[in-house]
């Protein structure tokens, strides 16, 4: 999902290059109006949270606030691909039970049978489909409503998934590969 955009380098020579951008879905997780009280009264700006994703394991939260709503958004989504995290997925869902604490948060992830769907609330479904996961069932265990905190604590979780159940189910994929082949060359 690379986009090439041409940009005129010199005008003399009139050479174009492309600009590779990366081309991510956002989903807007929250908007907060804060204030910040000063002598001549208040201030107020925007906090924007923001989950980038390109649906192929790999995904980010982004937290940044702006004096206008555009900004604080433009500024979430420079921050969450920065923060870009790996997730391994096999068979389009995750590869054991993961659960993590983050704040006040708690969720659990649990993988499912293939064409289960993701059935998860909030903030876990947003970050989870954005990630590519498509079958998968959460829970948020903890009782806060904070949609950033619920988030961090599913990108913590899908954080925490060891590489290593990667590296196996690969090795299972390939040897099941290989099974199936040879008895297609035996029935032969």
């Amino acid at each position: 999902m690379i986009k090439n955009t041409p940009i005129v380098q010199n005008k003399k020579e009139n050479k174009i290059e492309f600009k590779k951008e990366n081309d991510f879905d956002e989903k807007l997780l929250d908007l907060r109006r804060v204030t910040r009280v000063v002598a001549g009264g208040k201030r107020f700006s925007f906090r924007a949270t923001l989950v980038v994703g390109d649906r192929n394991g790999n995904v980010g939260i982004g937290i940044a606030k702006g004096k206008d709503v555009s900004e604080a958004i433009a500024k979430a989504k420079v921050k969450a691909e920065k923060k870009m995290i790996k997730v391994p997925i096999i068979n389009d869902t995750i590869p054991h039970e993961v659960q993590a604490k983050y704040c006040a948060a708690k969720v659990i992830l649990k993988p499912v049978a293939k064409g289960h769907g993701i059935v998860a609330g909030g903030s876990v479904r947003a970050v989870c489909e954005l990630a590519g996961i498509k079958d998968l069932s959460a829970k948020i265990l903890s009782r806060t409503p904070n949609k950033l905190s619920n988030a961090m604590a599913t990108i913590t979780a899908l954080s925490k998934i060891k590489p290593i159940a990667l590296k196996e189910a690969n090795s299972i994929n390939k040897t099941e590969n290989q099974n199936s082949e040879n008895s297609e060359n035996e029935n032969k």
